[in-house]
């Protein structure tokens, strides 16, 4: 099962970096073009100023559902991991924040988005950034070399999200930063109607309830987790899906109305503990202190 997730994820976003090579723009309704109408997912999360600048191709290719870099915080000479990097318009943009001193590094599985990545990274002339190779369960960096981790939009769609959590864990330095945009879960859905919405938007695939994701980074060690939601997913942005799908909105509405939602998604990794300095106990044996 978790290869054929693998292998469904890197299928689609394989064809959205094509699309984006193209010129056409990519979207969770569904993985085709919807330049015709509004994706509630991923319309409208980058200010015109953030992305002036930036190949198109990187804005094109964009699949998240939030903007992380506006809201981690990220400061000059830090390092900066993003998982599930696709085009690499987060990456880019961190790499802005952290400057020369810093790095921003960009992990992906498909190699269609790093192909892409790469030419737009040359085209922006960015050189504090590096794309690799691989998958974010096994993430290719040593222990603790990474200040922030972010993502936009790609842990909901991992097979086995613990061993990302774990991962995350294991590349932070001690005091670094988890701060991820995901779609999230509130409440109970029925499981045919979260198939429904899985269908309609490829994002929410595999998206956990909001108490579980918070439950699974404390599992891993991390400190502090919060969640809060950016954007709200109502009934009526999937009305014309669902319609077509041959469910009836208005039957189904109390059962998923404002459940799914797209959220920021903040953890910490403690900080080392001080090393114990223990004092010498004084000499009390026969004879010691003469």
């Amino acid at each position: 099962m978790t290869e054929s997730i693998k292998e469904i994820v890197r299928e689609k976003y394989g064809q959205a970096a094509l699309r984006a090579t193209a010129g056409k723009g990519s979207s969770c309704c569904g993985g085709g073009d919807c330049s015709g109408s509004a994706d509630p997912i991923t319309s409208d999360l980058y200010e015109a100023a953030q992305v002036s600048g930036l190949p198109a191709e990187a804005v094109l290719a964009s699949l998240g559902c939030g903007n992380p870099t506006a809201l981690a915080a990220l400061e000059p000479g830090q390092v900066v991991l993003d998982l599930g990097s696709g085009g690499g318009i987060d990456v880019l943009l961190s790499a802005r924040r952290v400057g020369p001193t810093g790095k921003a590094y960009g992990l992906d599985m498909t190699d269609e988005m790093l192909a892409l990545a790469r030419r737009n990274q040359e085209v922006a002339g960015v050189t504090n950034v590096e794309f690799l190779k691989g998958d974010i369960e096994h993430i290719p960096l040593p222990d603790a070399s990474v200040d922030v981790i972010i993502s936009n939009c790609v842990i909901n769609l991992a097979a086995d999200k613990r061993k990302v959590f774990a991962e995350a864990f294991r590349v932070l330095k001690p005091g670094g930063r988890f701060a991820v945009s995901d779609v999230v879960v509130r409440g109970e859905v029925p499981a045919a109607i979260r198939r429904s919405m899985e269908l309609w938007v490829g994002c929410v695939a595999g998206a956990l309830e909001e108490r579980q994701f918070e439950a699974w980074l404390r599992e891993a060690g991390f400190e502090n987790p919060t969640l809060e939601p950016t954007r709200v997913y109502r009934v009526e942005d999937a009305r014309q899906f669902l319609s077509e799908a041959g469910l009836d909105p208005d039957a189904i509405a109390e059962d998923i109305d404002g459940k799914f939602m797209a959220a920021f998604v903040r953890a910490t990794k403690p900080a080392a503990t001080p090393a114990v300095v223990v004092a010498a106990s004084p000499c009390c044996a026969p004879g010691c202190c003469a």
